[in-house]
Order: C-alpha cells, then sequence, then structure tokens
C-alpha cells in the first residue's frame, strides 16, 4: 500500500530520517497455527499489521490493514501485548527508516486470506515450531511467545 497522506506529509519535512509510528498487529491462529505472511519489501514471514492513522481507533486499524493485505475479517479475542525498542526498527527499500511500537491482537479468521501481491506475496499456516524455521522478523518470535495457547476442544490436544 503507498505511504498515508500523514506520513508523506512528514516525510516532505525529515525525509528518511527516523520516524516513531503506533501500529497494529494481527495475531491470528487456529489451535496451534499461526497465519504468517511473506512481505514484498523484505521476502521475510511476519505476522500482518501496518500503522494507525491518525483519529483511527487502533482496533480499526488492525481490520483495515488485514483486510487491505489479504481480503479477510477477522474477530479480535484480546490483546497479545505491547511491543517496540529495537526488534520493531525498519529501514524500507526506500530507505525510510521507521521504528513501530504495536499493539498485537489475539484474532480468529473469519474469511479466507489470500495474500494481495502488492505488500505481501503469500500467506501460510505454521506450527509454533514450524516458525523458528522460517526466514522471518524476529520480533514475531517474542510475539508468538506470549500469544496464549491455543483452545482446547473434544478429542484434540493444543
Amino acid at each position: 500500500m503507498p505511504v498515508s497522506d500523514y506520513v508523506a506529509s512528514i516525510r516532505s519535512r525529515i525525509g528518511t530520517d527516523l520516524l516513531l509510528l503506533p501500529g497494529v498487529t494481527a495475531v491470528i491462529r487456529e489451535r496451534d497455527r499461526f497465519l504468517l505472511a511473506r512481505h514484498r519489501h523484505s521476502g521475510l514471514w511476519s505476522l500482518m499489521g501496518g500503522a494507525v492513522e491518525p483519529g483511527e481507533e487502533p482496533a480499526e486499524a488492525l481490520h483495515r490493514e488485514v483486510g487491505e493485505e489479504t481480503g479477510a475479517a477477522v474477530r479480535i479475542r484480546g490483546i497479545v501485548g505491547v511491543y517496540g525498542g529495537d526488534p520493531m526498527m525498519v529501514t524500507y527499500p526506500n530507505g525510510d527508516q521507521v521504528g513501530y511500537v504495536t499493539t498485537a491482537y489475539d484474532c480468529e479468521l473469519l474469511s479466507a486470506a489470500v495474500a494481495d501481491q502488492d505488500e505481501l506475496l503469500e500467506v501460510g499456516w505454521f506450527a509454533r515450531d514450524e516458525i523458528a524455521a522460517l526466514p522471518r522478523r524476529d520480533w514475531i518470535d517474542r510475539v508468538i511467545a506470549d500469544a496464549p495457547v491455543g483452545m482446547k476442544t473434544a478429542g484434540t490436544s493444543a
């Protein structure tokens, strides 16, 4: 997705210098599997999400970002945690530096998710132990470790 008007106006004044932005992250899971996306700009697997726009509620931003990136709808079940610091620093291919402080939401997928082929190359479901073998953003390890264990159903274990 193109840069928002808000970020573009700041970038016109500060160039590629570091910009601290509030963000949201969708931790979409079914039992012990997590829905991850491989991002076009890095080729790495990560959770879905993005920046909160001025005047936008974080939960609204989460629904917007997941919808834009995958066309899917989600139901928010709770908050996993809030994350920032060095692991959340990104330098985009155009040189823009961003530091995110993101609220990670535990989510349930309500409709099919398909990579938009603009921001995302592909999406896939992975168990916790499979994620460690993926080329990924390191910060997702902490978020996934903090995510609630999958719900148990009759005859299965989480």
